[in-house]
């Protein structure tokens, strides 16, 4: 039995940065059972069709981002993936009424090896990318997520990538320590609400959080939170495993869902 994560991929120098947060990731990947797959819903693939990557070769690593040194561009995560995973997942989805479909082509984008190069270094465990939807309301973003619960028990780990509060705006890029109260203001009200479940307020969360419009006006980084919480839908526990930010406002958190 594994569990589902929504795990910030903050900035593309997470690849190479040793912090807090980078050292936690490496962690978590220690800590954690080996999974047979890994399944990742990243914020850098939005489509209006759920997609997800079905090869059992090995996956392009996609550098998809400009501006940055160029050792980020040089790195390669050569993770394989899974035909019968992928099988698997579409298979659930449909099940639940979910329509998905299957990209053999498509590489890994930076929402997911930011991530995993940290967790799963060796790269050797099959991973399956899926699209983000970020027109679908949190009400159907959780429906996706509680739809694929089960692949916990089949080992297989769920995570979602992006971040809470992301905001181009308001960081400030010449104090990468720096936490902004309001950031941390809107991460609280959150992590309290998941704490007790509190859907509603959540699925609201536009109306009732402070700072919520400043924090995510691009919904495809935030809404993730809620297929990493669906998936948790069966026993509905949230634990925080990370929380900090960087340039003010770029929240990197890691939420468990049990």
């Amino acid at each position: 039995m594994t569990h589902s994560f929504f795990i910030a991929h903050g900035s593309p120098l997470l690849a190479v940065q040793d912090i807090a947060y980078t050292r936690d990731l490496r962690r978590l990947g220690e800590k954690l059972d080996r999974p047979e797959a890994i399944l990742v819903f990243t914020a850098h693939w939005v489509s209006g069709r759920l997609t997800l990557t079905a090869t059992d070769e090995i996956q392009d690593t996609i550098h998809d981002f400009g501006g940055f040194p160029g050792e980020l561009y040089e790195i390669a995560y050569p993770a394989k993936g899974s035909v019968h995973v992928a099988n698997t997942v579409q298979k659930l989805l449909r099940d639940h009424g979910i329509e998905a479909v299957l990209d053999a082509h498509r590489g890994l984008d930076h929402g997911v090896w930011v991530i995993l190069r940290h967790m799963y270094p060796a790269a050797d465990i099959p991973v399956i990318a899926a699209s983000v939807n970020p027109s679908l309301p949190p009400e159907e973003q959780y429906r996706i997520g509680a739809a694929l619960s089960s692949l916990k028990k089949r080992n297989i780990l769920i995570i979602a990538s992006g971040a809470t509060v992301h905001n181009f705006r308001y960081m400030n890029f010449d104090a990468p320590d720096q936490t902004d109260e309001w950031a941390k203001q809107f991460d609280d009200w959150l992590i309290d609400r998941m704490g007790e479940w509190d859907t509603d307020s959540l699925f609201h969360y536009r109306r009732l959080a402070p700072h919520a419009l400043r924090a995510t006006p691009d919904a495809e980084h935030f809404l993730p939170l809620y297929i990493a919480m669906g998936a948790g839908d069966d026993n509905r526990t949230a634990r925080v495993y990370h929380q900090s930010y960087q340039y003010g406002s770029l929240s990197h958190l890691i939420l468990q869902f049990d």
